[in-house]
């Protein structure tokens, strides 16, 4: 199932959905999807909001709707009620939000793009760096771009050769390598 809501969160919007105009059900997304500013949200959903492309989910007494670009990013996501001394809270836990995960037949560039920005990108950032994937060769090597502080950085050779290039070889067999075509040039914005 694409996403799975205990029985206690089932019983709490069956509460809140009983207070609402008939026909209301639950819609659960993805605001910036694949982001690192990605935030899920859950809201009531009027029968005047449900568009073709949705995707619904039956659950026992109600129904959830979930739009086409949320839906890969809400694969294996769970909606749990929790409840303590201070009340009760819902919980989205959607793992995928940031960034999908890819299929076992994925290709080389999207292999590689998947840990440039799940595993690679969020280390860089403590840097205010970033780097992108520009293409891949026939010869199976990844061509990368740097940005932000990486552009300049006095460390660049270390981090793409001891730190990238390893990380993607040992994620991704069949990668022979990468190349780095940033034109870098120090600046202010460059981490030393």
């Amino acid at each position: 199932m694409i996403i799975r809501i205990t029985d206690a969160a089932q019983n709490h919007f069956e509460d809140l959905i009983s207070t609402q105009k008939e026909g209301t059900q639950i819609r659960v997304f993805v605001m910036n999807p694949g982001t690192p500013a990605a935030e899920c949200g859950v809201s009531y959903c009027s029968v005047d909001d449900i568009e073709l492309t949705d995707t619904q989910i039956k659950f026992n007494k109600f129904l959830v709707y979930i739009d086409e670009l949320s839906l890969p990013y809400l694969e294996g996501a769970e909606i749990d009620l929790i409840s303590d001394k201070l009340g009760s809270q819902l919980t989205l836990k959607a793992p995928n939000a940031r960034i999908p995960q890819i299929s076992q037949d994925a290709s080389l560039a999207e292999r590689v793009e998947y840990m440039l920005i799940s595993k690679i990108n969020p280390q860089l950032a403590q840097h205010n760096g970033r780097v992108s994937l520009i293409d891949i060769t026939e010869e199976g090597y990844a061509i990368l771009q740097f940005g932000g502080a990486c552009n300049g950085c006095s460390m660049i050779d270390i981090t793409l050769k001891n730190g990238i290039e390893k990380e993607l070889l040992a994620a991704v067999p069949d990668l022979k390598g990468v190349l780095d075509i940033t034109e870098h040039q120090h600046g202010k914005h460059s981490y030393y």
